[in-house]
């Protein structure tokens, strides 16, 4: 049995985990800098982020971790997707396309013109996913970051 739930701040050793394997996955385990403490206090207290956790026979299987941004253009809120992972074994179970329906239901309560996320180039089989799905990828945008050392010098 499949189930979709909202995290609560006791998931936030699960969602430090799952975050963890999704590194891995991506080749970016030295990546990750957080800890369960600040995952609990941005994600729950501060509600920076929320998350959604995909379970079968009760059993945490992926997640999904998003949040709201604004469009300009449409005039509406946007529902950002930062990570969605299910675990490999679980995959093909159609797992993925029933945490982005969750999405999307979250995405039309909240009035949101667009969900938008970002793949790894070198994905293949997340981008035929995410296209099998109809979103289309957003070619003629290149994402720029600045890190916190860059941020800390510009407020100088």
């Amino acid at each position: 049995m499949f189930t979709i739930r909202k995290a609560t701040p006791d998931d936030s050793s699960l969602i430090f985990d799952l975050i963890t394997q999704l590194a891995v996955y991506e080749k970016m385990e030295n990546d990750v800098v957080t800890t369960v403490e600040e995952l609990r206090e941005n994600v729950f207290s501060r509600k920076y982020a929320e998350v959604i956790i995909a379970e079968e026979d009760g059993v945490p299987v992926g997640f999904a971790l998003y949040f709201f941004n604004f469009s300009t253009f449409v005039g509406k809120p946007g529902l950002y997707l930062e990570d969605l992972y299910v675990k490999p074994a679980h995959r093909g179970k159609g797992y993925g396309k029933k945490l982005f329906a969750e999405l999307s239901k979250i995405a039309v309560s909240k009035n949101c013109g667009r969900m938008e996320w970002s793949v790894l180039d070198w994905n293949t089989p997340a981008i035929k996913f995410y296209e099998s799905l109809g979103a289309k990828p957003m070619d003629e945008w290149t994402v720029f970051r600045l890190g916190a050392k860059e941020i800390a010098h510009l407020a100088e």
